[in-house]
C-alpha cells in the first residue's frame, strides 16, 4: 500500500510539472511577478533593496508553489481527470509537483540575490530547511484552496483573497513588529510571517535554534492545510 502511495505521489507530481507547471509562461510568470512587486516598493526605499530580499524569495515561493497547483485540483475534478488512488497520495502528488516548481523558480532568484548581495554570511543549513519548508507550507495552502471551491475562477480568487493580504502582512515589505498590535496579531496567523523570518535569518547567518519556531510553525501549517484538504476533498466526493 506505500509503495502504491509512493508511485502514485510520484508520478501525479512528474504529470503536473510536465503537464502544467513547466511552461514558458509559467516560469516568467513566477518569477517576473514578484520581482515587479519588490522592485516597485524599492523605487520608493533604494536603500532598502538588500533588506527585501527574504521577502522577494517567499513571495516567489508563495506564487510558485500555489498559483497553478490552486486551479489544477478543480480542473480535473471537473474534466474527471483525478488519478485513481487514495487521497492522500493524491494530494500529496499535487502538493510535491507545487514543491518542486515553486522550488525551481525560487532558486533562480537565489542566485540573482547571491550575485548582488553575496553570500558570505548565510546559513546554507538553515536556507534549505527554510525554502522546502516554506515551499510545503505554500503548496498545501494551494491544495486547500483547490479543493474548496467547485470553479477555477473561483480558485483564483480564493488564492488571491489570501495571497494578496499576506503579502502586505508577512513582514515582505513592512516589518511585522512596526504593525499595529491587532495586524501584528493577525500576522502570526499567516505562513508567510514565518517564511520571511526563517529566510531573513538564514541570509544574515542566524542559527538554526534562532529559527526554531518559525521551522515548525512552517512545518505546522503544512501539516495542518494538508489534513484539511484531504478532509475536504473526501467530503466533496462522497
Amino acid at each position: 500500500m506505500l509503495a502504491d502511495d509512493l508511485r502514485g505521489m510520484f508520478y501525479i507530481g512528474l504529470k503536473d510539472l510536465r503537464a502544467y507547471y513547466f511552461k514558458p509562461p509559467n516560469i516568467s510568470w513566477g518569477i517576473l511577478f514578484p520581482f515587479a512587486f519588490v522592485l516597485a516598493f524599492a523605487l520608493r526605499n533604494p536603500g532598502s533593496l538588500r533588506e527585501l530580499a527574504p521577502g522577494l524569495l517567499a513571495l516567489t515561493l508563495l506564487f510558485g508553489t500555489s498559483s497553478m497547483e490552486a486551479i489544477v485540483i478543480v480542473f480535473e475534478r471537473r474534466i474527471g481527470s483525478l488519478a485513481p488512488v487514495r487521497l492522500p497520495a493524491l494530494l500529496a502528488g499535487k502538493v510535491l509537483g507545487g514543491v518542486t516548481f515553486g522550488l525551481t523558480v525560487t532558486l533562480i532568484v537565489l542566485f540573482i540575490v547571491l550575485i548582488l548581495f553575496g553570500a558570505d554570511s548565510a546559513n546554507w543549513l538553515l536556507l534549505a530547511l527554510a525554502l522546502l519548508l516554506s515551499a510545503a507550507a505554500f503548496s498545501a495552502l494551494g491544495a486547500f484552496v483547490s479543493v474548496a471551491v467547485k470553479e477555477v475562477f473561483e480558485a483564483q480568487t480564493l488564492a488571491n483573497f489570501i495571497r494578496f493580504p499576506m503579502m502586505f502582512l508577512g513582514g515582505v515589505f513592512v516589518p511585522v513588529e512596526s504593525l499595529s498590535p491587532v495586524l501584528q496579531v493577525i500576522a502570526r496567523t499567516l505562513p508567510l510571517t514565518y517564511a520571511v523570518e526563517a529566510l531573513r535569518l538564514a541570509l544574515s547567518g542566524g542559527s538554526l535554534a534562532g529559527a526554531a519556531l518559525d521551522l515548525l510553525a512552517l512545518a505546522s501549517f503544512t501539516v495542518v492545510l494538508f489534513a484539511l484538504a484531504v478532509r475536504v476533498l473526501a467530503r466533496s466526493l462522497d
